[in-house]
């Protein structure tokens, strides 16, 4: 068991693990998650366990359901008891963001999950990590469709 500073979400089936900065747009990121019908899981402190290959979130029993509202307070929010996690998303800077990333893994207590970067405060991003979350929950999460891996390269 581990806990880290970040905020999870329970999207597309799958949990979220942002990370970040303070001031990085975490609780922000999951505010607009949750308002587009994600769950809360945790937020500020996240509690991982393994258990058979597989990561499970939870937030410590003083956080359950609360969320961090910057500029208006620390209020309940719908929130999921836990979630497998499958998914992590580091929220940086827009200009550390690559176009088309490599894919990439991180292992956490043993358990190898795919992770990405992202702008957390980009218009588009909640929408951007919505269908990360599927891709990841599908296995598709920086696979290149076939119909697009029969492209020659683009010559400049």
């Amino acid at each position: 068991m581990v806990t880290m500073h970040g905020t999870c979400v329970l999207l597309s089936g799958i949990g979220v693990l942002l990370r970040g900065e303070p001031g990085s747009g975490k609780s922000d990121m999951a505010l607009r998650l949750i308002d587009g019908g994600a769950q809360l899981v945790a937020d500020d402190q996240v509690v991982l366990r393994a258990v058979d290959g597989r990561l499970t979130a939870t937030a410590p029993d003083t956080l359950a359901g609360l969320l961090e509202v910057r500029g208006v307070g620390i209020l309940p929010v719908p929130d999921a008891d836990s979630a497998e996690l499958g998914l992590i998303v580091d929220l940086v800077p827009s200009e550390r963001v690559e176009r088309l990333p490599e894919p990439a893994r991180e292992p956490i207590l043993g358990v190898s999950l795919p992770r990405l970067a992202l702008a957390a405060f980009e218009a588009s991003a909640p929408a951007k990590l919505r269908l990360a979350a599927a891709a990841a929950r599908a296995g598709t999460l920086g696979s290149v469709p076939a119909k697009l891996a029969a492209f020659p390269p683009a010559t400049p």
